[in-house]
């Protein structure tokens, strides 16, 4: 997964851009819920009224409120207010048109507010406890405050100013030890209560300057209300260009690590090709990869935003209740305990489901690829019954999966839910007890919610990662491998005096993990203007030999030298470029006709073309195709005949005008006349070429000009046709088996 990584490289700026986005994502849904908290709090139960201390009272009001603070706090106060005489604010308060008023002074500061906040908070739960402790002595209610057993903020809200200021004498001559003593029993509170309980005195203050209060709150929730419409706006925005972020990163990485993939494998050598297998590769390059890329869609926008969200959201939430912590540690553990449940029952299957998509891959392609000769024996249900088991085999895995995960969501909604009614429980007696706010029990449930997705956001990624680092073992194993046949560091160059000249000196060979070599002590020379056979029984290393000489295999033992040079000391594009090569089983590539033979000559004439596929004996059925060399080929030129489809690769390889022509088997599909005009055609256009040819048929081969006769990767005989018949019992053998007694003499 390490290799997969280091792709997020070329896109950091990107993925710097997104966190940034995402920090303001989280900031924005992480304030939301304390401005929902706001408006219960303050635009509904404090009628909008945000401070404890007013903007405007009474000056019986000062009087009053001062009886219950300390001399320091009188001090304070009476440095912030000041005092308005009869009419000078009448429009603004009413009341000032008959009453003298104090005003807070202009310019004060934040710090100075919430000082006066404080002084006035206590204040009014000074004044509320002396009241109780009265009324407990007296054993009477509160003519000022309704006929509440035990006076608190809910009564504030009927108050009596005329009786209150009525009582002012009596209150004045209160013993200081008795307002001390309330005091010190307010102090035990929040502050949060305090200073809701002073707004709702303060909103009385206002009603008694007669000030629209009902005004006050509508403009407070509606300001409140808006701004809460712009950061969900702004949150939206945010969270619609991380997503298109994502996207872009995410597709952008797959695409590389295809092209990648891709580039890799162009480079393997058949010895690769044999460890991975093409199913697997495909695999690989397609459901691997697309595994990464949902990762990386999820896995930008989750593995930064949700422990964001999480911490942001314990931070919020002790602001809101520190007492309620336990709660939020609780919902966490269980969270944390369920992840690492799913995580170990989920991720050893991960693994097993991807080499079972691999043998479903392949169990698929080999039914395609040999449908005819399904078919041909009758063994569809044996097919079908394998793939059966190898897609049940599939699906039984990913039901365990999807059982794991379903179980997952609906635990995940128990404990939220749980937690919602353990918030509500203990919250509810707080605000009985007069210890919390309707409204930060209602913003502390949210901000519990967000944890909780945090978690559950965390452990979506837990799930997703498992199956991507799979995933991308599996392509970095890809893209690890080097192949074992490579460049060398020093190319020498081709010695052009020897142009077309191969020599085999002494060649061994060994397929990786064999016990025994294929080919043994492989010696001969095979010059231009000459054609070279090979001839023997199957298995005698006769393909083997030829996919040496481009090097789709390396030697183990010897050399083989091409134009005087040791093909491992030059390069293999220039290698390539030398050799025209026609593979025992003939592939054509999804286009047309003419692409096909263009395919190692993009510059070729249309003369050229025509000429490579008179020589090749196509043209004959080409001319019968409705649009000639426009014709169609379908993928793996599976709309043309096995002889029409050699033709066409060997004409493919004429297109090139290489120096050296590899024929691996090539003409086994083609009747015998097509294969005599073929090679009567071939030795005219390639008369200065070396000509390397592999035939089954002594027919093909009975007009070499150096006929070799293999045997268990052992040459038992070199020369023509007519001296191996008289000195290779081996080739004697095999051309008296196809011709007649008059052919062989």
């Amino acid at each position: 997964m390490k290799k997969v990584m280091r792709y997020l490289g070329h896109y950091w700026a990107t993925i710097l851009f997104a966190i940034v986005l995402l920090f303001v994502q989280a900031s924005c849904d992480l304030n939301l819920p304390n401005y929902m908290s706001q408006i219960v709090n303050v635009g509904l139960q404090q009628g909008g009224v945000e401070n404890a201390s007013p903007d405007a009272i009474s000056a019986k009001g000062m009087t009053f409120l001062q009886i219950f603070m300390d001399e320091n706090e009188k001090t304070d106060v009476n440095a912030s207010y000041s005092l308005k005489s009869v009419g000078e604010l009448a429009d603004s308060y009413p009341l000032n048109s008959t009453e003298e008023i104090y005003t807070l002074n202009s310019g004060v500061s934040t710090e100075t507010r919430s000082h006066l906040n404080e002084i006035f908070g206590q204040s009014t739960w000074t004044f509320i406890d002396t009241m109780k402790s009265l009324q407990t002595q007296s054993g009477s209610s509160s003519p000022m405050m309704g006929n509440s057993d035990s006076p608190s903020t809910s009564d504030l809200s009927s108050i009596d100013f005329s009786k209150l200021y009525q009582m002012m004498p009596m209150l004045q001559k209160i013993p200081a030890s008795v307002i001390n003593e309330a005091r010190t029993e307010a102090q035990q509170n929040q502050q949060s209560l305090l200073e809701q309980s002073g707004t709702i005195l303060t909103k009385n203050f206002y009603q008694e300057l007669g000030v629209n209060t009902d005004s006050i709150q509508q403009n407070y929730i509606m300001h409140q209300g808006l701004l809460m419409v712009l950061i969900t706006l702004a949150s939206g925005i945010a969270s619609v260009l991380v997503g298109l972020i994502s996207a872009r990163v995410a597709a952008g990485i797959s695409r590389d690590l295809r092209r990648d993939i891709f580039s890799n494998v162009e480079d393997f050598s058949n010895s690769e090709f044999d460890k991975f297998g093409t199913a697997s590769l495909i695999t690989r390059t397609t459901n691997d990869v697309t595994q990464i890329q949902m990762f990386f869609v999820f896995g930008i926008r989750m593995i930064c935003y949700a422990p964001i969200m999480g911490v942001g959201g314990v931070i919020m939430a002790l602001k809101k209740s520190g007492s309620m912590t336990w709660i939020i540690a609780l919902a966490c553990a269980l969270l944390i305990a369920l992840i690492l449940v799913i995580f170990t029952v989920a991720m050893p299957k991960f693994k097993i489901m991807q080499k079972l998509i691999d043998r479903l891959n392949l169990v698929a392609r080999e039914n395609l690829s040999g449908l005819m000769v399904t078919r041909a024996f009758s063994n569809q249900k044996f097919e079908e019954d394998r793939f059966d088991t190898a897609n049940k085999d599939l699906t039984n895995t990913q039901l365990f999966v999807n059982r794991v995960m379903v179980c997952m969501m609906p635990t995940m909604m128990f404990i939220m839910n749980g937690v919602s009614l353990l918030i509500v429980w203990v919250g509810a007696h707080q605000i009985s007890e007069s210890a919390m706010q309707v409204g930060d029990m209602m913003a502390f449930i949210q901000y519990a919610m967000q944890i909780i997705m945090s978690f559950l956001m965390i452990s979506v990624m837990f799930i997703m990662f498992p199956r991507a680092a799979v995933a991308g073992d599996r392509i970095a194993e890809v893209l690890e491998t080097k192949p074992s046949i490579h460049d060398p560091e020093n190319p020498e160059s081709f010695d052009e005096s020897k142009k077309g000249i191969i020599e085999f000196k002494d060649v061994c060979f060994r397929y990786h993990g064999a016990d025994e070599d294929v080919l043994n002590h492989i010696s001969f020379t095979a010059n231009p203007g000459k054609t070279t056979a090979f001839i023997g029984s199957t298995g005698s290393g006769k393909s083997t030999l030829i996919n040496l000489i481009p090097r789709f295999y390396d030697v183990t033992g010897g050399e083989i030298l091409v134009d005087g040079r040791d093909i491992r000391k030059v390069p293999q594009k220039e290698l390539h470029s030398r050799i025209g090569y026609v593979p025992q089983k003939g592939v054509l590539l999804s286009g047309t006709i003419a692409s096909n033979l263009r395919y190692g000559a993009p510059d070729a004439t249309d003369e050229k073309i025509e000429k490579v596929a008179e020589v090749a004996q196509a043209s004959e059925f080409i001319n019968t195709k409705p649009q000639k060399m426009e014709e169609s080929i379908s993928e793996g030129g599976n709309n043309v005949s096995g002889g029409q489809k050699q033709r066409l690769s060997i004409a493919r390889a004429l297109a090139t005008n290489a120096e050296i022509y590899l024929f691996d088997d090539s003409f086994s599909a083609l009747d015998f006349k097509t294969d005599a005009a073929l090679r009567k055609a071939l030795h005219l256009y390639t008369s200065t070429a070396t000509i390397l040819l592999v035939a089954q048929r002594v027919s093909t081969i009975m007009h070499a000009d150096q006929i070799i006769v293999l045997e268990e990767g052992k040459i038992v005989g070199c020369g023509t046709h007519h001296e191996l018949l008289e000195t290779c019992p081996t080739y004697y053998e095999i051309a008296s088996s196809q011709l007649s007694k008059e052919e062989l003499e």
